[in-house]
């Protein structure tokens, strides 16, 4: 293995700021379509049509990417114990907890609904995203079942 094993990959430090810029842009916009389909359909099943707006869940999606980015990256990791100096927990683990809330609150204020009612579509909104996922996962591997 050569120390150039992960060249041309999004974690490569050999690529260069317009290209990294790029696709961090990019992985954005499709984190911003992805969610906002995910919390109009989880907002319509849980809170109805008349209060589950496109452009609401346009506006939830896109100040909840932004926010729990900000919180993921400059909120340090959870500790959960220390056993001979070597920390043990999970990263970002703060972070991951507050992001979580921001994502109630807005679901919350723009959805208008109460504490269980966000919670109700954060639940199913995870449930939507993991279906399409999978959903997408078996239509992008059906083409490649035929060619072996």
């Amino acid at each position: 293995m050569s120390g150039l094993d992960n060249v041309g990959t999004i974690g490569d430090p050999f690529m260069e700021p317009l290209t990294r810029l790029l696709f961090e842009f990019i992985a954005f916009i499709v984190k911003l379509i992805v969610l906002t389909i995910v919390f109009y359909i989880a907002g319509v099943l849980i809170v109805g049509k008349k209060r589950a707006l496109l452009s609401d869940a346009f506006i939830i999606a896109l100040l909840g990417i932004v926010t729990s980015t900000f919180f993921m990256a400059f909120i340090p990791g959870l500790v959960i114990f220390t056993f001979n100096s070597h920390k043990f927990g999970f990263g970002s683990g703060l972070g991951l907890i507050i992001s979580f809330f921001v994502y109630l609150l807005l679901i919350r204020h723009y959805y208008e609904t109460g504490w269980l009612g966000a919670l109700a579509v954060a639940i199913l909104a995870v449930i939507v995203f993991v279906v399409l996922a999978f959903l997408l996962a078996v239509l992008l591997l059906i083409p490649f079942l035929f060619l072996t």
